[in-house]
């Protein structure tokens, strides 16, 4: 009698863990936003206000859209690490055209997205056609479209009537049609959060309701599974990669207009973030896979912290830990969860 109990311990055990990690990885994302919440809301009547989380919705705009491009590619079982480096010439370029060149709005919003299309058409020739694994070849594109965005730029941020190197100051201005995309408001709300609903709703349809959804996860889940079933793999992880080169330029030429200037590295900074908000995605109510309306959770859990944080007046030099600690812990539930569910099986 006492050996079946001594024997049944353990197994209680086991299973109290098992539940308490299944409980995180399900509502841990969740529950760390209500804490979040309710501690700054109590330590300051200006975080939970109307206007705040106004300011935190557009904040998190530009880094959804990242990584919604970022989640495509997870989605095929891949990762583009090139998201930040796109937007930065993306960001460049969209204020160039304007300021350098004085171009018309449509082309100004055109050929950025048609960069984000080359970029993501390369990093898929480098992984499907001649093989690097993902990682590495979206690496290297990272560094080589940085040292682009920098070349073009020669080093220097793009503004309203800077002197030109060849001499003189330049042609054009930003406009206030470009600059309302940004700083603009539409029923009460700006304008770059009704984009960023727009796109992460968007991204939600194709990935959960349509036939091409049900394709990426198919392709991301057993790309070999996929083939014998009629699949052409390379060309789905190609559209992958396209469209997470599409959603960086998207989040560069929002920003442009959101800050009013061409920034030099003005993604690189939110590549974390963005990769952040993805894993975060992967646990909010047990998805256990990259989904579109994760992703915006992940990034408004990381958009609202820090924000408290900023009104707590925490120097801007630490946050970079807070976002790895963010990162962390959410691989660390999610890698928990998945190798406890590869256990039972």
């Amino acid at each position: 009698m006492q050996a079946v109990e001594k024997k049944s311990l353990p197994q209680t055990k086991n299973s109290a863990k098992e539940n308490a990690v299944q409980f995180l990885f399900k509502y841990g994302a969740i529950i760390l936003l209500i804490v979040i919440i309710l501690y700054f809301s109590s330590l300051s009547d200006a975080f939970f206000s109307y206007g705040n989380f106004a300011d935190i919705l557009r904040s998190i705009s530009i880094v959804t859209l990242l990584a919604l491009g970022v989640t495509f590619t997870l989605v095929v079982d891949g990762f583009d690490l090139s998201v930040g480096s796109t937007m930065s010439l993306s960001t460049v370029v969209t204020a160039s055209l304007m300021v350098w060149y004085d171009m018309p709005l449509w082309l100004v919003l055109l050929l950025p997205l048609l960069i984000g299309v080359a970029v993501g058409l390369v990093n898929s020739f480098l992984i499907t056609v001649i093989g690097i694994p993902d990682l590495l070849a979206t690496l290297s594109m990272m560094y080589i479209v940085a040292g682009l965005h920098r070349t073009y730029t020669e080093g220097y941020s793009i503004y309203n009537n800077m002197p030109l190197t060849s001499g003189g100051t330049a042609p054009g201005q930003l406009s206030e049609a470009f600059l309302w995309i940004g700083q603009g408001q539409m029923l009460s709300l700006p304008v770059p959060v009704w984009i960023m609903v727009v796109m992460v709703l968007t991204a939600y349809v194709i990935l959960n309701h349509t036939r091409w959804g049900r394709i990426l996860y198919m392709t991301g889940g057993n790309a070999e599974a996929a083939t014998l079933s009629g699949v052409n793999v390379k060309r789905v992880k190609t559209s992958a990669y396209i469209i997470s080169g599409v959603f960086a330029s998207m989040a560069g030429i929002l920003f442009t207009a959101r800050v009013g200037s061409g920034q030099i590295d003005a993604g690189a900074p939110l590549l974390m973030e963005a990769v952040a908000a993805v894993f975060v995605g992967y646990s909010v109510l047990g998805a256990g896979k990259p989904n579109a309306l994760g992703t915006f959770f992940g990034a408004a859990v990381i958009g609202i912290l820090l924000n408290g944080l900023t009104i707590q007046n925490l120097p801007y030099y630490a946050f970079d830990i807070i976002k790895g600690a963010v990162l962390v812990a959410a691989l660390a539930v999610t890698y928990v969860y998945a190798k406890n569910k590869f256990s039972k099986s």
